[in-house]
């Protein structure tokens, strides 16, 4: 049975299913992205995304119907 929890809440401090996390192939990418991409590289991708987040019109959301 796959255990379910909120990593978001759970892991702030690390991962707390070790080896049985159902995202371990997440984990394992964004630690190779960590090793492999230096800083300046992080920051450049980071304020590109904020960038084009500024001038993307407004996404409207709305309540599903009952």
């Amino acid at each position: 049975m796959e255990q379910k929890i909120d990593c978001a809440q759970a892991c702030v401090n690390g991962c707390v299913l070790g080896d049985k996390c159902p995202n371990i192939e997440f984990r394992e990418a964004a630690a190779k992205f960590i090793e492999e991409t230096p800083l300046e590289k992080m920051l450049e991708l980071a304020q590109e995304r904020l960038r084009q987040k500024m001038t993307e019109p407004p996404k409207w959301v709305f309540p599903e119907d009952p």
